[in-house]
């Protein structure tokens, strides 16, 4: 049996409700995530510049949507972590670091990926 509650429009609002209340504490709570989303806000009129095709231009606007996605997750994992108690742990240190790693990761890929579009379409490398 399912978990009780809204179900059908209902449950879609209050889903929608929640999601904007978590936006809006990213926001507020986290530098790194606003850092992210001002760098979109440069790079998003920039992919009709790097990218030629459609399928280019989607692909830069997907990869640096990830980016503000994994610190998201990443800034989850930390409160979580930060609630459950602010000893040190080997396992919460772990937990924060991966979750570190992660956001390192899909911002080093932007960079690959972004580098090698302009590079190919800009500077004719390639």
């Amino acid at each position: 049996m399912g978990k009780p509650g809204a179900t059908g429009l209902t449950r879609i609002i209050h889903a929608a409700g929640y999601s904007m209340k978590g936006l809006c504490s990213a926001w507020r709570h986290e530098a790194a995530f606003r850092q992210e989303l001002l760098l979109i806000l440069v790079l998003m009129p920039l992919t009709v510049w790097v990218g030629n095709t459609l399928e280019q231009i989607l692909l830069l606007v997907c990869i640096s949507w990830l980016v503000v996605i994994v610190e998201i997750l990443n800034s989850a994992v930390e409160a979580v972590v930060d609630r459950i108690g602010s000893e040190r742990h080997e396992l919460s240190g772990r937990a924060k670091d991966m979750g570190s790693a992660a956001v390192f990761i899909c911002l080093a890929l932007n960079i690959v990926v972004w580098g090698a579009l302009a590079g190919r379409n800009l500077l004719g490398w390639w």
